[in-house]
């Protein structure tokens, strides 16, 4: 079984530099390397299904978890680079873009299959630099040169950190292996104060590729990519964080990281949600909707609910990489806007206590469970939501809310099954007071609150400037900007000196 899935990887290695070396191949070549990316897909499929228990060999650890996340990043790195054969097609470095997707899903699944903390460092930063490598592709265009050398220094910070815990946890445990150095035994040296540095290195690894406030303004401004590319970038990338997070999670041993990680991300989750409301652009809308919903997934984190963010990073990919490969067909044709109809007192009462009556249920199920309140919160008001949106149908509103309902039960089953799976206890991870999650739980309720207020006076002096203020600070630098497209005008000339 791992021989094959070698074999497979060699393939499309080879495959990859061939298109590279000789870019005159035929275009059907092209199909060959993409339909030969369905044979890691196959073997991490069935690692995941027989391999059992964990399999150690050399470097390399194969367990649940590394099987899952193989087969999530080679399916999505299949799906996209199938979409991008018709999509990229009559680019000028067409068969590039192929070599450094392949690249790039290929090291990111590699990442969670290593045990050795030198080669973690390196699979940390190769996907990471694939990511400048297929921004910086469209060099004739200077927003894509401008945003290649953000990610690229925003990276090289991310990759210079997780190189430094590497080294620190080596010198304090003696130990390369990375489940020996976070065993309970070598991590029991430790001091506090070498623990506390760690977790904030590993912090700030895990926020900059999620675009987390104060690091954000590489992903706001990724727009300027390629389709595919934000596609690869949303869906895979920027959900590593909470794996690393995930991964190391035996060094967080105090309540301070857990807080001030909270904090971190509540601030993104407030400018993501803030900038996807006032942005008219609907890539910039799914960018910042991607730096809200990483902030989820690092809010559970914090709260000790590892399982579940890596669940939520799966789910969030497979959703955001299906909008992002749908976004060209955004845009509504003329006679099939949704009608509005004015929403009556009495319906929007059902729908609030529909939705207090689903998030209590939910949280009384299992109250002990880390972030089970401030998912309970998030499920009760996406009923109230989901309520008020379906009085705009006129038919099949019922079969609606029936379908969401299957869907959501569906979503559940797969959540537990999942987190029975990873096989972690609970009980192995540092549990962070219930007071921090009941303070999530208040701030989540302040700022919903805030923002009904602010739809409800729109019309205020106060909201304007906010709301401008958010426009402003969602607008790209002005070195990511081109007032006259000089690639289009180099074209011009071209097609001119061929008449």
């Amino acid at each position: 079984m791992l021989v094959f899935g070698w074999l497979a990887a060699l393939m499309i290695v080879l495959i990859s530099a061939l298109i590279y070396l000789h870019p005159r191949v035929p275009d059907w070549y092209v199909h060959v390397h993409v339909g030969l990316l369905l044979l890691p897909i196959a073997s991490a499929f069935f690692g995941w299904i027989y391999s059992g228990a964990e399999i150690k060999a050399g470097p390399w650890r194969f367990d649940t978890i590394s099987w899952m996340m193989a087969v999530y990043i080679s399916t999505l790195g299949f799906i996209i680079q199938r979409f991008s054969i018709r999509y990229l097609h009559g680019d000028r470095v067409y068969r590039l873009y192929f070599l450094f997707l392949t690249w790039t899903t290929g090291s990111a699944a590699s990442t969670w299959m290593t045990d050795d903390l030198r080669l973690f460092s390196i699979f940390w930063a190769m996907p990471l630099f694939g990511l400048v490598f297929l921004t910086a592709l469209k060099k004739e265009w200077r927003p894509a040169k401008a945003e290649a050398v953000q990610m690229g220094t925003m990276f090289f910070v991310s990759s210079l950190a997780v190189c430094a815990v590497s080294v620190w946890l080596f010198h304090a445990t003696g130990e390369w292996k990375l489940s020996g150095a976070l065993s309970t035994d070598k991590l029991s040296h430790l001091k506090w104060w070498e623990t506390a540095g760690i977790s904030l290195l590993l912090i700030l690894a895990a926020i900059i590729p999620a675009g987390q406030w104060p690091f954000h303004r590489w992903l706001l401004e990724s727009a300027a990519t390629p389709t595919p590319v934000s596609a690869v970038m949303h869906a895979g990338l920027v959900n590593a964080g909470g794996l690393l997070l995930w991964h190391f999670s035996p060094l967080f041993t105090d309540t301070v990281t857990h807080a001030l990680l909270l904090l971190i991300a509540f601030i993104s989750v407030m400018i993501g949600t803030g900038v996807s409301f006032v942005q008219v652009d609907y890539k910039r809308q799914l960018v910042a909707s991607t730096m809200a919903q990483m902030g989820m997934m690092l809010i559970q984190c914090a709260l000790g609910a590892y399982e579940a963010a890596v669940i939520h990073l799966i789910l969030h990919g497979f959703f955001k990489a299906t909008l992002f490969l749908q976004s060209g067909s955004a845009v509504p044709r003329p006679g099939h806007s949704a009608q509005t109809l004015v929403h009556k007192k009495g319906h929007r009462f059902v729908g609030t206590m529909l939705g207090l009556a689903l998030g209590f249920g939910f949280w009384s199920v299992s109250p002990e469970e880390p972030a089970r309140l401030l998912s309970a919160l998030l499920l009760g008001s996406s009923m109230t939501i989901a309520w008020s949106r379906f009085a705009l149908f006129r038919e099949g509103r019922w079969l609606g809310l029936a379908l969401a309902a299957i869907l959501a039960f569906i979503s559940e089953e797969v959540r537990s099954g999942l987190m029975t799976m990873l096989h972690k206890v609970e009980a192995s991870h540092f549990a962070p007071p219930l007071a921090l999650e009941w303070f999530a739980f208040i701030l989540f309720i302040v700022f919903s609150l805030a923002l009904t207020q602010f739809f409800k006076h729109r019309s205020t002096g106060v909201a304007a400037r906010f709301y401008m203020r958010l426009v402003h600070f969602s607008e790209p630098s002005l070195p990511a900007v081109e007032r006259h497209p000089y690639y289009l005008h180099a074209y011009l000339k071209e097609e001119k000196t061929h008449e």
